[in-house]
C-alpha cells in the first residue's frame, strides 16, 4: 500500500484519476498485453473485466477517468486502449531506475526483464557489502558494476533516476531513502520491512511479502475451515 505524507485528497485523486483507479490500471494493461499478443482487436467491458477480476461496472468507471467508454455493442479497440492506460501510467517514456541492495533480492530484481518491456530503465546498482561491490550483474543483456553505496551522492546527478529501489536490511533503509530523495528521487519502491519517513511530494509503495504471505495463509486456513465444516456437516 501507498505510503506518503501528501494530504489525503490529493493522494487519492492525483491528476483526476481515483488512486484506487490507478492500482487497477496495471492490470488492465497487462491483460491487455497478452489479448494484443494473441491478435484481438477488440474487448468488451465484460471480457477484460473477466480478465482481470474486476467487477464489469468498476471497470468501466475506471476506464471512464481515462476518457474511454468504449462502443456500445462493440467493446473496446484493443491498442487504443492500451495506448490510453500507458499514457496514464507514465508508459510512453522511459524512468531512469536505481536499486539499491544487490542481495538476493535486489539481484533478482535487477535481472527482471519486466522492467525495460516497460519502460523502466536500470540504471544504477548500490550495495554497502563489500562483497557485492565491483560485482558484474547482467542488467536487460548488458553488464553492470554494483557501485558501493557511498558513491550514491556522487553518482545521482549523472544517473539522474527519478524512481529509486531500496531491497536493503531494514536498518539502512532510511538513511537510503534519506540520500535517494536529497538527490531528486521521488517515488521510492520499498522492499524493506520498515516505514519510511518521506517529505511532501515523496511517494513510497511498501513491498511487504511476509504481510502477503500472511494474508495467503489466512485464506488457506479460511479454506481448511470451511472444508471441516462441510465434512463434519455431511
Amino acid at each position: 500500500m501507498p505510503q506518503s505524507r501528501l494530504p489525503k485528497a490529493q493522494t487519492s485523486a492525483r491528476g483526476g484519476i481515483p488512486e484506487a483507479t490507478v492500482t487497477r490500471l496495471p492490470m488492465y494493461h497487462r491483460a491487455l498485453v497478452a489479448m494484443a499478443a494473441r491478435g484481438v482487436l477488440l474487448v468488451s467491458s465484460e471480457e477484460l473485466a473477466e480478465a482481470t477480476a474486476v467487477n464489469s461496472a468498476k471497470l468501466r468507471k475506471d476506464l471512464s477517468f481515462l476518457g474511454s467508454y468504449g462502443t456500445r455493442g462493440v467493446g473496446y479497440d484493443v491498442e487504443f486502449l492500451l495506448y490510453q492506460i500507458a499514457r496514464a501510467l507514465g508508459l510512453t517514456q522511459e524512468w531512469p531506475v536505481v536499486i539499491v541492495g544487490v542481495g538476493n533480492l535486489g539481484h533478482a530484481l535487477a535481472g527482471y526483464p519486466g522492467f525495460a518491456s516497460r519502460g523502466f530503465t536500470v540504471v544504477g546498482l548500490f550495495d554497502a557489502d563489500p562483497r557485492r561491490i565491483g560485482e558484474q550483474i547482467v542488467v536487460a543483456g548488458t553488464s553492470m558494476t554494483v557501485r558501493d553505496v557511498r558513491e550514491l551522492h556522487a553518482s545521482m546527478h549523472e544517473l539522474n533516476a527519478s524512481i529509486g529501489v531500496i531491497a536493503t536490511p531494514e536498518s539502512g533503509a532510511q538513511q537510503v531513502c534519506d540520500l535517494l530523495v536529497e538527490h531528486g528521487v521521488t517515488s521510492i519502491l520499498n522492499f524493506a520491512p520498515v516505514i519510511l519517513e518521506v517529505p511532501e511530494g515523496v511517494d513510497v509503495r511498501r513491498v511487504d511479502l511476509a504481510t502477503e504471505l500472511q494474508i495467503l495463509a489466512f485464506h488457506e486456513q479460511r479454506k481448511s475451515q470451511l472444508v471441516l465444516s462441510e465434512t463434519s456437516a455431511s
